[in-house]
């Protein structure tokens, strides 16, 4: 897909911590990362992870789809507050175009030719099987390339929804809280996805399957 116009993101999560009365140091804290990553992250100078960024909305209360609503631009401060376009296989490129529309339809059928592909910098793919305006559910055939992994940085995840997959082919490591498990093809997870959590693939070949995310995810 071509370069997605990303929304303020930062200045938003600046605007919700200060709606919040919470202190950058204490965000900080919250989150598990230092103050100078969040105060680069809210005047765009550092892209999050997807777990920061996950990390960062659950702390304050909001949810990322409000990060990427084009709709709410006017009501941001101006200063730091320029959309940018984000090159493909960025957190923020594939969070934004997969929040863009929300009332698009995709489907009723999508061929294997046709899917929206969305690739993160931390060895992880995204194709989109299809959407249904209203329902609140991603469905996703994910590919965790050799050295993948759900966070780029080693952190674990958590976010709001349900999380169902079922891996067809390659292994994944999938840490759960404090618990490890080796998920081979055939075998299926679910979870509440506020447990904290992360995929890794250890192999040497791509661990591929197909999810189901329910609720307030991206």
């Amino acid at each position: 897909m071509s370069p997605a116009v990303v929304p303020p993101v930062g200045a938003r999560i600046r605007q919700a911590r200060l709606e919040r009365g919470t202190s950058l140091r204490a965000l900080a804290r919250e989150v598990g990362v230092s103050a100078s990553l969040v105060s680069q992250i809210e005047t765009g100078k550092s892209q999050p992870s997807v777990s920061t960024l996950y990390a960062i909305t659950t702390a304050l209360g909001i949810s990322v789809e409000s990060l990427f609503d084009a709709r709410e631009s006017a009501e941001l401060p101006q200063q730091g507050a320029t959309p940018l376009a984000a090159a493909p296989g960025t957190v923020l490129h594939a969070l934004a175009a997969f929040a863009a529309d929300p009332g698009r339809r995709i489907g009723p059928l999508v061929g294997a030719g046709e899917r929206e592909t969305l690739e993160l910098d931390s060895g992880v793919v995204w194709e989109r099987l299809g959407r249904v305006p209203g329902a609140e559910v991603d469905f996703l055939l994910v590919t965790y390339r050799p050295g993948g992994s759900s966070s780029g940085s080693g952190a674990l995840m958590r976010h709001a929804g349900t999380e169902y997959g079922y891996l067809t082919s390659g292994e994944l490591i999938l840490t759960l809280g404090f618990d490890e498990y080796t998920v081979r093809p055939g075998d299926a997870v679910s979870f509440e996805s506020t447990t904290p959590h992360r995929y890794r693939n250890d192999g040497e070949a791509p661990a591929v399957g197909v999810w189901f995310v329910s609720g307030d995810v991206q």
